[in-house]
């Protein structure tokens, strides 16, 4: 019974990931993760309490193994140049994944205090996986240079999901901001 139920739970996420990717925090809601489950409505309360419970969730399951892929991709680079590359790139490269949209909810203010503040700790972790390449580059406040870093990352990741720009020029422009600042 309890396989039959872990079955269940993730049949619910994978189908919320899916909501969230076609239609944003909008699209998430139990009528239309029942239907997509084929379970009765009152089942998905039975597993979830609320929409941004669902989003906690799903945060919670996928941003340790999104972070993971930051990590592998920064590990597999030999330089510090290099890793805060991997560091920027692997984040956009992720922004199609469907398990990106649960973290891009995060913004639209779905969750509770005490959910979102779970969700920056797990956050900061990532900033902290390129502070020490940052110090190597010489960055005289490697954890605020760390910080600002995400900032180009986050801002990058919007762009891209607007559609606007090339995902790589988006990319390559990132990379050289966190390179090279604004010089060209």
């Amino acid at each position: 019974m309890a396989e039959h139920r872990t079955m269940q739970h993730d049949a619910l996420l994978d189908a919320a990931r899916e909501l969230l990717g076609e239609g944003g925090t909008e699209a998430l809601n139990f009528a239309a993760l029942a239907e997509r489950t084929g379970l009765a409505r009152s089942s998905v309360y039975e597993y979830f309490r609320s929409r941004a419970a669902v989003v906690e969730e799903l945060c919670a399951v996928d941003f340790p193994r999104w972070a993971a892929e930051v990590e592998a991709a920064m590990e597999r680079a030999d330089t510090p140049e290099a890793k805060v590359e991997a560091y920027v790139r692997t984040q956009l490269a992720l922004v199609g994944d469907r398990r990106h949209r649960a973290v891009v909810a995060i913004s639209a203010g779905e969750l509770d205090a005490g959910a979102r503040e779970k969700i920056r700790a797990a956050h900061g972790g990532l900033v902290t996986m390129v502070v020490a390449a940052l110090a190597d580059l010489g960055h005289d406040e490697p954890r605020l240079a760390a910080t600002l870093l995400q900032g180009v990352v986050d801002a990058a990741v919007r762009r891209t999901e607007l559609g606007t720009d090339a995902p790589e020029t988006v990319a390559d422009t990132a990379v050289a901001v966190a390179l090279r600042g604004a010089a060209r």
